[in-house]
């Protein structure tokens, strides 16, 4: 099973990446494979935290699969974590965390997976770490479309 973590120190605020990253509605525009987006449902749960079902359509040469999550929002804490619900995988896993620091904030991001088709999974690992660097790039590189002076 694949699973990747990582962190970074970037020059905005831990509300304002939080926001980019609980915005899944928005990531065909920027992430990369992603060929759609549809949040199915948002709700505000007693204690402040929001409850949010998404579906993602992951396009990739000939590999095109739609996958639904349950996404949990932290508004307070900015933590995001990802549950996998529906779709190509065994199991899936996300966590995403950001910290406010004097010189901006600190984005830790972790993902553990697992394909059910044998052939997906060993595909992925030949360039697993790769897409994920490249996907944490994104999200970085959309912060700076939006919040860079």
């Amino acid at each position: 099973m694949p699973t990747h973590s990582e962190s970074r120190q970037l020059p905005y605020s831990a509300q304002q990446m939080y926001d980019l990253v609980a915005d899944v509605g928005q990531y065909p525009e920027f992430l990369p494979w992603t060929a759609a987006a549809r949040v199915r449902s948002e709700v505000e749960q007693p204690g402040g935290t929001i409850l949010m079902e998404a579906d993602l359509v992951v396009s990739f040469k000939v590999f095109r699969e739609r996958f639904t999550s349950r996404v949990t929002l932290w508004p307070e804490a900015r933590k995001i974590d990802t549950e996998y619900l529906d779709g190509p995988f065994k199991h899936m896993i996300s966590n995403w965390e950001f910290v406010d620091t004097e010189s901006g904030c600190d984005v830790r991001f972790f993902v553990d997976f697992e394909f059910r088709n044998r052939l997906l999974q060993s595909a992925a690992g030949l360039f697993f770490y790769e897409a994920m660097q490249r996907i944490v790039r994104a999200f970085e590189t959309r912060a700076d479309a939006l919040y860079a002076p």
